[in-house]
């Protein structure tokens, strides 16, 4: 193995999803961003959800708004659906796998919210049910994708897309922007 060149190769393609995705995603990133301000600031929550890595990065991007992101300020109302094993285990086995959102959707959520769904694919049924729940309670359904968003398009509104079909890229971009929403939002609200 040339280590070298896949340590290069990898920084390369990172750099061309970074500057794909700053062009592609500006209007829906600008749109979760006010979806989340307002939400917050009439008292409701943003909630995260995924699959995986994007478990991983919805109870990331959850913490970011309870704790804090760039500076001390009060805790923003932000709720990951992927941390809770008992509900997660027992609406598996009780409902099937393909429930696990849709259902604590329909129990935690609120007209008012923000629900981000994030799938590398855009096609996690589970991530979808859940998108729909949301959409159906009055809950602004949001999204992050990747490549041409599967069965994410209409139904997750706002959605961001990243331009890409690599997994690990997709992700990378994800955080970045969960990062980003999370700084805007603090700064939108005047907190820091």
């Amino acid at each position: 193995m040339d280590l070298d060149g896949y340590f290069k190769e990898q920084f390369a393609a990172h750099a061309e999803t970074v500057s794909a995705t700053r062009d592609a995603v500006a209007e829906p990133f600008a749109r979760v961003v006010d979806a989340c301000v307002a939400a917050v600031r009439d008292g409701h929550k943003v909630i995260f959800f995924g699959n995986g890595g994007s478990a991983a990065d919805s109870q990331h991007l959850a913490a970011e708004f309870v704790s804090r992101f760039t500076k001390d300020r009060v805790a923003l109302a932000g709720l990951s659906l992927t941390t809770d094993t008992s509900a997660l285990t027992a609406i598996g086995n009780d409902y099937g796998y393909e429930k696990v959102f849709e259902r604590q959707i329909q129990a935690l959520g609120r007209a008012g919210d923000v629900a981000i769904g994030i799938s590398t694919s855009g096609n996690s049924p589970n991530v979808l049910l859940g998108l729909a729940a949301a959409k159906e309670a009055g809950i602004t359904p949001a999204g992050f994708g990747g490549g041409d968003g599967g069965k994410m398009v209409g139904l997750a509104d706002p959605l961001i897309l990243v331009p890409s079909k690599v997994t690990a890229r997709i992700q990378e971009m994800h955080i970045l922007i969960g990062h980003m929403i999370c700084g805007a939002v603090e700064q939108e609200l005047g907190l820091v």
